[in-house]
């Protein structure tokens, strides 16, 4: 996985923060801390994969295209994706080389039981998951700090 993935959860769970409400590219990406452009093109992909939808002009903005608790990490993983996670070297083995003739095929089929095994865990784990374990967070983090304040927000 790179970072195009966690970025991705973090849009996703920002949107699954506001059901119903559109949210900017420029809103989205104050809050990860990249250029909205990053956003957008990363939208996009989201879009081609049927987990977001978009409006343009007033009013205009990104929400999820179904309820967060449907909303899988493997999907999600998929939408923004190259390829397999891990990499192969480039360089050619010398075809000599009895470990560098087969070494490549032997990791091709280790990276595969691998993505399959990483995507069976994200599949168990919904955005909305997520952002209750990061809003629970806050929530503790707010209440060490100042419970007072804690509590009254809580009850608006």
């Amino acid at each position: 996985m790179n970072s195009k993935f966690s970025i991705a959860v973090h849009v996703l769970s920002l949107l699954a923060s506001t059901p119903g409400e559109r949210q900017t590219s420029e809103f989205l990406a104050i809050s990860i801390g990249t250029n909205p452009v990053v956003i957008r093109r990363l939208l996009a992909n989201l879009r081609r994969a049927g987990l977001v939808t978009s409006k343009s002009a007033g009013g205009g903005g990104w929400m999820l295209t179904l309820p967060s608790d449907q909303l899988t990490l493997d999907r999600v993983r998929q939408a923004v994706s190259e390829g397999e996670s891990a990499k192969m070297h480039r360089n050619q083995p010398h075809p000599a080389c009895a470990v560098g003739k087969d070494v490549r095929r032997v990791l091709g089929d280790v990276y595969k039981r691998a993505d399959k095994a990483v995507d069976r865990e994200l599949a168990q784990i919904s955005i909305a998951a997520i952002l209750a374990s990061a809003l629970q967070e806050e929530q503790s983090l707010e209440a060490s700090i100042n419970p007072q304040s804690f509590r009254t927000a809580a009850c608006i």
